[in-house]
């Protein structure tokens, strides 16, 4: 397809506070939350977009987006000759609106001066806490051909996920004839779509909006600034109000995707990645995910025995056994540790031997993960230090709670960012 880079804009949004994936959010916004030991959630659209020649894009936050500046800053930086960019936009205070974005549609109209000098028919709007691969050239080359005015991905899902999403049916040449958003159990038999032969063997007979929009320019400012000025909301606003009067298009996907919303779907989709065929592939040379080029040495792993786990570069392990683990840049791991079912995001930092001698006169444990110690089903963020002798056993038998040191949900243990664990501490 020509000039694709030329004709789009695409706009990923930050997120609100990321509450439910507290604590990894607590002093980062949710698009800057590691993921698979060595990205960062926001790597996942930014490489999708550079993967189907999108190019220039902006990313929409408000809240904690200090550590994803930086991220941003050191990660993405096209040629000179390039005119490709990804740029955030924080929420600022205007003389015409003061406060904070609202919900998705307004954070996209507050921005929308930003976009303005900028050429493009087509405005791709993606979520910054979803992971999959997808080529969107496909999706606006659809879009392009059925004169649409708004497309939406859409993705089957089965009876169980439905009320969670937003539903739609569709015509046979997919024309998007009503929308439902979160709809009730009782009444899921109305919402039944034809999602082809697979996906029905599969049991996934609705189809979910997946939160990525591709709007024709002039249909979003009019949408925005006219048709609905005080809507907060595409999902529940702009969307369901724009299928009668518009041409809206469904663009069904059948690949991998999930959205990153709490900390028991984060974590699935972290150790997903350490079976053998997993669905999310960082090993496909034609859908690579892009990071910070760190200049880290290769791990180093001594009398460890591993079973499908995925370790990052930089690390140095001396555990006795790793069991489906996700192990990020930079992690130490002493000896005589079994960890399962867990990850570890790792660390921002190497300590010197000397710093470690200081630490250890003052009773502080070294930064990583000490001697002797049980691990299982565990989030252990950035740059803890957890001492020798410690077990962490995570589980349905846990109670949820928010300590100084670490929150459980849904029975997983996240231990959090920084946090020093004593000798001997027991959870």
């Amino acid at each position: 397809m020509k000039n694709i880079s030329k004709s789009v804009l695409a706009v990923i949004l930050g997120g609100g506070a990321g509450t439910r994936l507290f604590p990894l959010t607590s002093s980062r916004s949710k698009p800057a939350v590691p993921i698979a030991g060595k990205y960062r959630l926001v790597d996942i659209p930014i490489s999708n977009c550079i993967n189907s020649n999108i190019n220039r894009m902006f990313v929409l936050t408000q809240f904690n987006s200090a550590s994803l500046n930086k991220h941003i800053k050191n990660t993405y930086q096209f040629s000179v000759f390039s005119s490709g960019f990804v740029d955030i936009l924080a929420a600022e205070q205007t003389p015409d609106n003061p406060g904070w974005f609202q919900g998705t549609a307004d954070a996209v109209r507050q921005s929308l001066r930003h976009f303005s000098n900028i050429d493009h028919d087509y405005i791709l709007i993606l979520s910054g806490d979803q992971l999959y691969q997808m080529d969107f050239s496909e999706m606006l080359q659809q879009h392009i051909d059925g004169n649409a005015e708004i497309s939406i991905a859409t993705i089957p899902v089965a009876e169980r996920e439905a009320p969670e999403f937003g539903i739609l049916k569709a015509d046979s040449e997919n024309n998007i004839t009503s929308f439902i958003e979160k709809p009730a159990k009782n009444i899921l038999g109305e919402w039944v779509s034809d999602t082809g032969a697979e996906m029905q063997g599969q049991g996934r007979h609705y189809l979910a909006s997946m939160g990525i929009y591709i709007f024709n320019k002039k249909s979003l400012l009019s949408l925005l600034t006219e048709l609905h000025p005080d809507a907060t909301d595409f999902g529940k606003e702009i969307i369901p109000n724009s299928i009668s009067n518009k041409k809206v298009l469904s663009y069904q996907y059948d690949g991998y995707w999930t959205d990153i919303g709490n900390i028991y779907s984060f974590y699935e989709a972290n150790l997903a990645l350490t079976e053998e065929l997993p669905p999310f592939n960082l090993f496909d040379h034609n859908k690579a995910i892009y990071t910070r080029a760190r200049m880290l040495p290769p791990a180093k792993i001594s009398g460890t025995t591993l079973e499908r786990s995925i370790i990052a570069e930089g690390s140095i392990i001396h555990a006795s056994r790793l069991e489906t683990c996700v192990v990020g840049i930079r992690s130490r791991i002493g000896r005589g540790t079994t960890i399962v079912s867990s990850y570890l995001m790792g660390n921002d930092y190497y300590e010197t031997l000397e710093v470690m001698q200081e630490s250890a006169e003052k009773g502080i444990p070294k930064i990583g993960i000490g001697e002797r110690c049980y691990i299982k089903n565990a989030i252990i963020d950035k740059n803890c230090r957890i001492g020798d002798d410690v077990r962490i056993n995570g589980g349905a038998h846990l109670s949820p709670v928010d300590h100084p040191l670490y929150t459980v949900k849904d029975g997983i243990v996240v231990v959090k960012k920084s946090a020093i664990i004593p000798d001997g501490f027991v959870i």
